[in-house]
């Protein structure tokens, strides 16, 4: 089953279910109206939208418009991002000489959660000089998930998967690294493909808490990296054990994989500019791929088209005083 959200001028949108086609949508409505609310009451909202997604089979809703979509869950109550690829840590370990993190934890960071932005829409960000990086990553969402839950237990809490661009700013992240107290300025919203989906509608893809599937990345048009989303160290139910070690997860909890990562690089690429820099600063020396500027397009898909696509240009943000 595929579920979406549709704008409707409030600020969680309005819950709707997909056709298999992707062309097709019915609203869900009543007590469910919001995917927030139906997290909150994950049981009989799901048989209210398998209902839909029959009718949906049988030809029944109304045309989808794409540009009408949000985020799946526009805003959340809490948004936590691992780094469950250890290729990627190696990769800036070396490029970098840092010393390796010791810790056989998975690594995880609490970032804005009060926003995610639309697939489609531009993406305001205050001045190239930031660093501007994108980060293609998979993630899941949550139902209420008590605390110190095991792994095990933790598999069917993981009621969707969903596709994100983490978007990141790598000239501000080293500065606030240093202090200690984690990223502020460096993780401005993130963005989310439209369809949210549940871990049955992905088939063989999805297993051991993975998502086995290649995350297509192109800038410009120009192909970027396909890596698979199949090599986290840790699977998504033992993420989210970790996060509730010592606390409960309220349901709408959004927790991402972190850049999607392979040990075969040199054959399928990045899924971040900071990825292939590195890369390149241990190849040669010094990196050759710039970070994006102004104008520049960002495009990803998981091949399948399960989750739709991340279609974004970067552009200036205006100032304060101007954005009325």
């Amino acid at each position: 089953m595929r579920v979406a959200t549709r704008a409707n001028g409030q600020a969680d949108g309005e819950l709707v279910v997909i056709s298999a086609g992707g062309d097709r949508l019915l609203p869900v409505g009543g007590r469910f109206a919001s995917l927030l609310a139906a997290m909150e009451h994950w049981g009989e909202a799901e048989r209210a939208m398998r209902g839909l997604a029959a009718r949906l089979e049988a030809g029944e809703g109304e045309a989808l418009d794409p540009a009408a979509l949000l985020a799946p869950l526009p805003r959340s109550w809490q948004w936590l991002d691992g780094s469950a690829f250890p290729q990627h840590g190696e990769l800036m370990q070396r490029a970098f000489d840092l010393p390796p993190i010791e810790t056989d934890r998975p690594l995880m960071y609490q970032g804005l959660s009060d926003r995610f932005l639309p697939g489609h829409a531009d993406v305001p960000l205050p001045s190239e000089a930031d660093g501007i990086d994108f980060e293609g990553e998979f993630g899941v969402i949550t139902d209420a998930v008590p605390m110190g839950i095991t792994a095990q237990e933790a598999m069917k809490h993981i009621r969707l998967v969903i596709l994100i661009n983490d978007w990141s700013l790598r000239a501000i992240a080293p500065v606030e690294m240093k202090t200690g107290f984690g990223w502020v300025q460096a993780k401005p919203a993130c963005s989310a493909a439209p369809f949210a989906v549940t871990p049955d509608e992905l088939g063989d893809a999805w297993k051991d808490g993975r998502v086995h599937l290649p995350l297509e990345v192109h800038v410009n048009g120009q192909w970027f990296g396909n890596p698979d989303g199949g090599e986290m160290a840790f699977g998504f139910h033992e993420l989210v054990a970790h996060a509730a070690r010592t606390r409960d997860l309220v349901a709408g909890t959004i927790i991402g994989s972190g850049t999607v990562s392979n040990a075969s690089y040199d054959r399928v690429g990045s899924a971040c500019i900071s990825e292939r820099r590195a890369i390149e600063m241990i190849a040669s020396g010094a990196p050759a791929t710039s970070f994006l500027r102004f104008g520049d397009r960002v495009q990803m898909q998981a091949v399948g088209d399960h989750f739709g696509a991340v279609d974004q240009k970067v552009v200036r943000a205006l100032a304060a005083d101007q954005r009325g």
